[in-house]
């Protein structure tokens, strides 16, 4: 067994990376669609909240791994030391920055915090109309 102290990272396939975002981007709409469920079809509400809960459960889950695995990465490379006091970096270093650096640019963060965003603004605007046109 390899000892998890300086493995080198690596990113997810793309696969992964996509997978998990529809999974937040469907439980987001699940929460969000509560609001509307409740006028219009009760029934759905609790179907709708276990999907929503369990798919952010696991969102949330695989995006703590990922935050975990970049943080374990900084401090087991002593990048953030190495970088103040100017050291040279080693090439298993350089990988490690490259590997910090492309899942930050891979990663669909911040088009599913805008989404969220969106869709979280829709929600009350529907719930407001809905309210006013009753």
């Amino acid at each position: 067994m390899i000892p998890m102290g300086k493995l080198k990272p690596h990113t997810v396939p793309k696969s992964v990376i996509y997978g998990f975002f529809v999974l937040g981007l469907i439980s987001a709409i699940a929460f969000r669609g509560i609001i509307i469920l409740q006028r219009l079809e009760p029934g759905w509400v609790r179907p709708v909240w276990y999907i929503g809960t369990i798919g952010y459960f696991l969102f949330f889950l695989y995006r703590f791994m990922i935050t975990k695995k970049r943080k374990h990465a900084i401090g087991n490379f002593q990048l953030i030391e190495k970088l103040k006091t100017n050291a040279c970096l080693s090439e298993e270093d350089r990988e490690v920055v490259l590997y910090l650096l492309s899942s930050i640019r891979f990663s669909l963060e911040d088009v599913n915090y805008a989404l969220i965003f969106i869709l979280s603004v829709l929600a009350i605007a529907a719930d407001m109309a809905l309210l006013f046109l009753r």
